[in-house]
């Protein structure tokens, strides 16, 4: 049965909401070294900007899939367009850090009302079967915004100044807003879903439930570890680790940024594809991209001097893994979970990878000031970023001891289900078995 035409406008808008969330999200970082000049901060003050957000992000998950239940998406996403559109404004009139941080506190809160309510809205528009493709679909395309904020933005903040590019910023909220009013709704039917009655008294109970369940965690692990890399570098210290450390062209830096968003796009579909044939072997697949990541940092920070381009590329390439594989943590979620906690397994889930990512992001940010005295100078050089980046290196080892145990514990609550998952060197001498000649 084809999807109604209105079905993929709705979409259209609501995807457009995500894509300036995303963009919101990132400007800070592509504008790290200007905001450090600015506001004559150090790179722990100048973090804590984005750590800030992260937290608001990450706090306000469960409350606002308890509001999403009572209100329904279309008002959300029109909020927190509104909201971030205010903390663009902010920022660009900020001459002080409590004021800009406000400004920030802004963006994250309309940034966390955003993107769920879209999944909940496109749940809403497509049939159950078309579901799953279109919220990965939706987080990949969403990923554009990080393009408008590498590029765009970037060019806009060098060529007219801060005030110009975050108030330009402001305005795209502003539009999505409009849109939202015009052309989103809830559902095809006249009235919104109403999907629970969104106590506090069952999200407790729904909370304590999905903790306790070791899928839960496998999920929250997973997107913890997977996560944390890729949205470190594009939203704070990505773009000054290849100005100032690497010596890389802005126009270049934007490029890799640019290119990191590509090939994600083009990875998540393989990712979804492997996760569906091999559901039994989806923590392997994670290992996969973490040992990726780790590998790629490796060989750039042990690199004597500079790093060639081919190498700056293969670690982009291998952070674009980043998003597509946080998004197998949901998958963890959806499948251990009944559909009655679906959205507290989720938020949980979705909590991981924001607090290992604004951990990261204000350790790195410490480490820097250690190495440089607390400077406000925006020029650090690439000795002061190799020693501050090696603290991603005990994010991965908290993280793959968390995939661990929890995964040993799945499987044991799989097994006294009756369902067994054989060792990996198992299924690989089968398959060698099923491939010999006759």
């Amino acid at each position: 049965m084809p999807t109604p035409r209105r079905a993929w406008t709705i979409w259209a808008v609501g995807v457009s909401a995500y894509i300036v969330a995303v963009m919101h999200r990132t400007t800070f970082g592509v504008a790290g070294l200007d905001a450090a000049d600015r506001f004559d901060v150090s790179a722990g003050v100048l973090a804590s900007f984005v750590v800030l957000q992260l937290v608001v992000y990450a706090g306000l998950q469960i409350p606002i899939g308890l509001l999403l239940d009572r209100v329904g998406g279309r008002r959300l996403v029109i909020a927190g367009a509104l909201l971030m559109a205010a903390g663009q404004a902010v920022l660009a009139v900020a001459g002080s850090v409590p004021l800009a941080a406000t400004g920030r506190v802004l963006v994250g809160m309309g940034d966390a009302l955003t993107f769920v309510s879209v999944l909940r809205i496109v749940s809403a528009w497509f049939p159950p079967g078309r579901v799953p493709v279109m919220t990965q679909l939706t987080g990949l395309v969403g990923q554009a915004g990080q393009v408008l904020s590498a590029v765009p933005f970037v060019a806009v903040l060098h060529a007219y100044g801060w005030r110009t590019a975050f108030g330009s910023a402001a305005a795209t909220g502003v539009l999505v807003c409009v849109l939202a009013v015009v052309a989103l709704r809830d559902s095809p039917s006249a009235r919104a879903q109403q999907l629970g009655d969104g106590s506090g008294r069952h999200l407790g109970a729904d909370l304590v439930k999905a903790w306790r369940h070791p899928g839960t965690r496998l999920g929250l692990w997973t997107h913890f570890t997977t996560q944390f890399s890729g949205t470190v570098f594009a939203l704070m210290w990505g773009f000054p680790f290849l100005v100032s450390g690497e010596d890389v062209s802005e126009g270049a830096a934007g490029a890799l940024l640019t290119l990191t968003v590509v090939a994600g796009v083009v990875a998540g579909p393989g990712i979804g594809v492997m996760v569906q044939r091999h559901p039994l072997r989806r923590s392997w697949l994670v290992l996969g991209i973490v040992f990726a990541n780790a590998a790629a940092w490796t060989a750039v920070l042990l690199l004597p001097g500079r790093a060639p381009g081919w190498l700056l590329v293969l670690l982009v390439l291998s952070m674009a893994l980043s998003g597509p594989g946080s998004m197998i943590g949901f998958d963890f979620a959806r499948t251990f979970n009944p559909p009655n906690r679906l959205g507290t397994a989720t938020g949980i889930v979705n909590v991981g990878g924001f607090v290992a990512s604004l951990l990261t992001i204000l350790a790195i940010g410490l480490v820097l000031d250690a190495r440089t005295g607390g400077s406000s100078t925006s020029q650090y050089e690439l000795d002061d970023f190799r020693v501050a980046m090696c603290v991603q290196y005990v994010m991965w080892t908290i993280g793959l001891v968390g995939i661990l145990r929890s995964r040993r514990a799945a499987r044991r609550r799989m097994a006294a289900a009756g369902v067994v998952v054989p060792p990996i060197r198992d299924v690989i001498a089968a398959r060698r078995r099923r491939r010999r000649p006759r």
